[in-house]
């Protein structure tokens, strides 16, 4: 597919302080039914993102989400493609690096995420119509 990225992002809806507890932030996620959200540095920079996977891995290890902050979970760095970016490059990138989240960057604004979801949806979308 040659159409923008920017086509199948859904904007943030879920943003998190690096400080933000790890029970705000599942908070955050469950509210706004989605499966992820970007972790801000005091800057206003994307410093990370927490994933649904990230929180399964967190609950694992037993320990208090009252207590550890979102920066300390978070995936470091996610991969940043810009909005004019295609489909079919995005869908490539993911599978490359096995991810499910990829972050659409304006500059330095994020505007949107991009999951596996988005891609399963435009699936749909098309073989339904």
């Amino acid at each position: 597919m040659n159409k923008p990225i920017s086509s199948i992002m859904h904007r943030v809806l879920s943003p998190a302080s690096m400080d933000d507890s790890v029970e705000e932030v599942e908070a955050q996620i469950q509210a706004h039914h989605v499966s992820s959200a970007p972790v801000y540095d005091s800057d206003g920079a994307v410093l990370g993102i927490v994933t649904a996977t990230d929180l399964l891995k967190f609950h694992a290890t037993g320990r208090d989400p009252k207590t550890v902050k979102a920066w300390e979970i978070c995936t470091y760095r996610p991969i940043e493609v810009a909005p004019e970016a295609s489909i079919a490059e995005v869908a490539e990138l993911m599978l490359t690096h096995k991810i499910h989240h990829v972050v659409v960057m304006q500059g330095k604004s994020m505007v949107g995420i991009v999951s596996s979801l988005d891609f399963v949806r435009l699936f749909l979308d098309k073989n339904m119509t």
